[in-house]
């Protein structure tokens, strides 16, 4: 196997439940790999942490050279802000974040502690009289699913609806092998259309008839100059309805899996609870839930004496970057007392993950309120069945069961 391999090998499914050997191959070859598809791969998290905070490079997948034989991607409706650059990225971030946090609404998530807490405990009591349940399913998705939901103002009983068209929309973002993708990408943009529609025609319902769900905030927003049109709502209620569950499912899934991979920090945790806000924080440096992000040069860049095309897809591995050594000691260490813990589980820069807040409170409660019980249940399966997205990587089911009383 070469280093030019390296971009198929990791998205190889093969690979989903240990990536990491290929991340250090990739550190060792890189910091910057070509790639055989013409791509570059950047593995070291100092690379990395510039990059994401360079001018020069763009989140916009319409700055990407035009594939072949497929339409210039000009043609595309506009991506959500999360794939835009500044100005129109900072504008509709601006208009996003208004009902959502500071300054406007400063109040929102913090206020949200209660009733996640309220969710959480009910998940759990519904569990408590089975031998065996699936992390994921059970727990780690409906949680997050329904806060985002409450915070939306979505029906939680449209989730069967929506999860549809999440899959398909995570399938089509996901990073791989530069081919041809118009077919492969064509049910996520049917999804993301119906799905927009579907947000856009909720938030309407309450035009004039304002509720205290972010839909409502969207539509009856009094000044003109802040108002999304009707095609920035559907992408930005799309992005938030999606972003909102999907990465934080991950996050509390990877954690049960990394407390029960290490039974120590478990009991640690248990004996100490004031820790868990660095076992979070370092569970986003060893498993996160995002693990690359795709940006694209608007200008030819040097890149520790590499030189990237404009117009080139380069993959940002952030997932290599939390376990560089040139960053942090011991990286492939579990250490929930980890100081100067500056990870790039969120991603950096102006594209800084919008939902961090939330998903550290959901975090917190969740696994505060796990760790109790995981000291007496054990694994079905190591590995466990892994999603086949290779950039939002997390476990697809994690079967959990009771010890057996000796």
């Amino acid at each position: 196997m070469t280093a030019e391999t390296l971009l198929e090998r990791i998205t190889d499914y093969a690979n989903r439940p240990d990536p990491y050997p290929l991340y250090a191959e990739l550190r060792e070859a890189g910091p910057v790999v070509g790639q055989a598809d013409g791509s570059y791969l950047v593995g070291a998290y100092h690379e990395i942490t510039a990059l994401l905070h360079d001018p020069r490079i763009s989140a916009d997948p319409r700055s990407r050279r035009a594939p072949a034989p497929g339409p210039f991607e000009e043609e595309a409706p506009q991506p959500p802000f999360l794939r835009l650059d500044d100005p129109e990225h900072h504008r509709l971030r601006t208009l996003a974040m208004r009902p959502f946090g500071p300054p406007h609404s400063p109040g929102r998530i913090d206020a949200m502690r209660g009733q996640i807490t309220e969710l959480t405990d009910e998940l759990i009591e519904g569990l408590r009289d089975r031998p065996r349940i699936d992390i994921v399913d059970d727990f780690a998705y409906p949680l997050p699913v329904t806060v985002i939901c409450r915070l939306l103002g979505v029906p939680r009983t449209d989730e069967p609806l929506f999860r549809q068209w999440s899959d398909a929309i995570i399938a089509a973002a996901d990073v791989r092998p530069e081919q041809d993708t118009t077919e492969r990408d064509r049910p996520g943009d049917q999804a993301r259309t119906e799905m927009g529609r579907y947000l856009v025609d909720l938030a309407e319902q309450r035009r004039g008839h304002p509720s205290d769900d972010m839909l409502s905030a969207f539509v009856n927003e009094p000044d003109p100059a802040m108002r999304l049109t009707r095609e920035e709502l559907a992408e930005t209620a799309v992005l938030l309805l999606i972003a909102g569950h999907e990465t934080t499912v991950n996050l509390i899934t990877n954690g049960v899996l990394t407390l029960l991979r290490h039974p120590d920090q478990l009991d640690r945790l248990c004996r100490d609870p004031g820790l868990l806000p660095g076992a979070v924080e370092e569970l986003l440096r060893y498993e996160p839930p995002v693990h690359m992000r795709e940006r694209i040069p608007l200008a030819d860049i040097d890149v520790a004496d590499t030189t990237i095309p404009q117009g080139t897809s380069v993959v940002l591995v952030l997932a290599s970057g939390n376990r560089d050594s040139e960053r942090f000691h011991e990286p492939d260490r579990f250490d929930p007392t980890r100081p100067d813990n500056r990870h790039l589980g969120f991603g950096d820069g102006i594209h800084l993950c919008y939902g961090a807040p939330l998903a550290r409170i959901e975090a917190h409660i969740a696994l505060g309120a796990l760790i109790p019980h995981l000291g007496t249940v054990t694994l079905v399966q190591d590995p466990p069945p892994y999603r086949h997205n290779a950039m939002l990587r997390g476990p697809r089911h994690l079967l959990i069961q009771r010890q057996q009383p000796a």
